[in-house]
């Protein structure tokens, strides 16, 4: 099994690329590289520098492969499609030309779908008509990645968007293609939705193209689930944790990759609000720490 472990932007609380609470692109690089990673995610498409020859001088420099990257967009808003397409579009143009893999997909949070993050017996459903023109929104990037950019495609999904729980996200892998759409999947997303990780891991892997790694502090978990929390609040409240603290079990997820000779890169990401008292890079070496003791 050979699996590379990376990081990505997030986990310096880099959301959005406009952000001005974001840290310098540049030591986001040089801090993922001290904390002993060996690839890193582009971040929000805008983050880091769209000219090639600037960002593949500083990769260069500290290390770092580009891994891939994400259009963290909202699919679901018909009205936001000129927004998701050219975010998709310089998002491929970028990684193609460092030569990364994996363009991830994730539908953004929603408005309808935010107060019941984590209830899936609660949320709002999209009707038929409003899920088959989301879903052939999300086929179309994904033929865009795959077809013309060569990359490899996964969808994500994400707490507080229409690909939230383990139903619509299996509803999508049923209605799109497996030669256009893999998984991207994420650890402890499927934990905050109420779904079990190690279950769908097991069921899906030879589907699973790439993995975001993430972990769930159960308490936090409970109490934002019960009070409606938003996404954002809730990361400032904790509820990723360090990895091998929460209720994702890791040793499991890594005998089921191992098992199935899954080779490629595991991405850590633990989202946090970069306005409060953390310290990003000590977080970093944590969980590299914590893979390596079991075995990654």
């Amino acid at each position: 099994m050979t699996i590379r472990i990376g990081n990505a932007p997030c986990s310096w609380g880099v959301e959005f690329a406009e952000d001005p609470r974001n840290p310098p692109w540049r030591q986001v690089l040089s801090d993922c590289a001290a904390a002993g990673y060996k690839g890193i995610e582009l971040g929000p498409i805008g983050f880091m520098p769209e000219d090639p020859a600037i960002l593949g001088e500083a990769l260069a420099g500290t290390g770092l492969e580009l891994i891939g990257g994400v259009v963290f967009r909202p699919f679901h808003d018909p009205a936001k499609w000129d927004e998701v397409w050219d975010a998709s579009v310089r998002t491929c143009k970028s990684l193609v030309a460092h030569g990364a893999r994996h363009l991830v997909l994730i539908d953004s949070i929603s408005p309808r779908r935010a107060p019941t993050a984590g209830r899936p017996e609660a949320a709002e459903q999209m009707d038929r008509a409003e899920w088959t023109a989301f879903r052939d929104r999300i086929a179309e990037v994904a033929r865009l990645g795959t077809e013309e950019c060569g990359l490899t495609v996964g969808i994500h999904a994400h707490a507080a968007g229409f690909i939230d729980f383990e139903p619509e996200l299996e509803r999508l892998l049923a209605e799109v293609d497996e030669s256009i759409l893999k998984i991207c999947f994420d650890t402890g997303h499927h934990s905050y939705a109420g779904f079990d990780p190690v279950a769908f891991l097991r069921r899906h892997v030879g589907r699973i193209s790439y993995m975001h790694f993430k972990d769930i502090d159960p308490l936090v978990k409970a109490e934002v689930i019960a009070r409606g929390t938003g996404f954002y609040e809730a990361c400032g409240q904790g509820i990723f944790c360090n990895l091998g603290k929460g209720d994702v079990d890791f040793p499991a997820v890594r005998q089921i990759l191992l098992e199935a000779g899954f080779e490629g890169w595991c991405t850590v990401e633990q989202d946090c609000d970069p306005t409060l008292d953390v310290s990003p890079i000590d977080d970093a070496r944590k969980n590299r720490d914590y893979l390596a003791s079991i075995g990654f």
